[in-house]
């Protein structure tokens, strides 16, 4: 059985300006990797070190009858924003995506006590993530188009009412520049209005994936994720993400995780492959404990290219079917379970 060393809550990723690789049980007081001390062997002034940290935020939030999936990123030369709202019992969609130039806000650099905005026409978009209290927050306010219905969303993740435990690591590419990744798994509330139809988030119903990702990713970034949530078939609030990137060692440390009623699973690496020429992707390990296979039914597609830069993010709904082990040996069937798939290329 897959185990590894899980460290207790430190301050930071960085000790002695470098960066520090491991997994952690609680989420650090502050990441700021600026604080590395040369990551590259050039000098470079502080302001073209920061362009070159890429960090986001993710909020899938899921119950019986929808699924959201919302994705706030700063990529430095450009600041993106998607939002998608999947009807599964009518098959409807609504995609809305936001490109701004320039850096703007940068994320917080502690999820303590920390709120960034993204304001536009027609758009709005606030994070409040609140670990003190318990509570991530996700306001989103989406003005109506010929296309398409207007939409307000607030999404309360939950971390105190059903306990947790979060993934938190933190991974190199080289010997000094390396990625941070928070992850926890909980019970949502909420509201969403969307065309006029109000749904309400039932937290005993509703579960949700927060992540919070910052970096010096290589150039260019090669990532694919897989992720679900929901509940298994005793009724145990339950959910997987795996994650295949370009660190360096990801055997003794990665972001792959499993919760089942909150208590958290750290998985082995795996490999995400495409089946041929068919849709599935096929989502494995070598100890045995992920066998899965992705299989899209809803195509999200989005491909930018900008003089010498260019980015693709694919992120198509489906769904998983195959086994999961967890860390107390325990195989847990997965079947026509809906979830996400995620692959970003980066070259800024």
């Amino acid at each position: 059985m897959y185990v590894r060393e899980i460290q207790p809550p430190r301050a930071a990723p960085i000790d002695k300006g470098k960066q520090v690789q491991g997994t952690w049980t609680a989420a650090f007081e502050e990441v700021n990797l600026l604080d590395i001390r040369k990551p590259y062997r050039l000098p470079m002034p502080r302001w073209i070190r920061d362009t070159r940290i890429k960090e986001w935020e993710s909020f899938f939030i899921q119950d019986d009858d929808y699924i959201l999936f919302a994705v706030l990123s700063n990529m430095k030369i450009f600041r993106y924003a998607s939002v998608v709202l999947y009807d599964k019992i009518n098959k409807e969609k609504l995609w809305f995506r936001k490109n701004i130039p320039g850096s703007g806000w940068h994320l917080p650099r502690s999820l303590k006590n920390a709120s960034v905005d993204s304001r536009s026409w027609g758009f709005f978009f606030r994070v409040h993530s609140w670990l003190d209290a318990n509570m991530i927050k996700l306001d989103l306010d989406i003005e109506p188009t010929r296309k398409r219905p207007s939409f307000t969303a607030h999404a309360e993740f939950s971390l105190g009412e059903e306990h947790s435990d979060p993934m938190i690591a933190s991974l190199l590419f080289t010997e000094s520049r390396g990625m941070y990744a928070y992850k926890t798994l909980t019970p949502v509330r909420g509201d969403l209005v969307f065309g006029g139809r109000h749904i309400a988030l039932n937290p005993a119903k509703t579960t949700g994936l927060f992540c919070d990702y910052k970096g010096f990713y290589p150039y260019p970034l090669n990532s694919q994720w897989c992720e679900a949530i929901g509940f298994d078939a005793s009724g145990r609030r339950f959910g997987f993400t795996l994650g295949e990137n370009q660190a360096r060692e990801s055997y003794a440390n990665n972001e792959n995780a499993l919760w089942i009623d909150g208590k958290l699973t750290h998985l082995p690496p795996v490999k995400i492959t495409r089946s041929g020429d068919g849709p599935e992707w096929i989502i494995q390990d070598m100890e045995g404990m992920v066998d899965l296979v992705f299989t899209p039914v809803e195509q999200i597609k989005y491909k930018m290219n900008v003089i010498l830069s260019s980015s693709y993010y694919e992120s198509p709904l489906g769904f998983f079917n195959g086994m999961i082990v967890s860390s107390d040996g325990e195989e847990i069937p997965v079947k026509n379970m809906c979830g996400l798939g995620e692959k970003l290329y980066l070259r800024i």
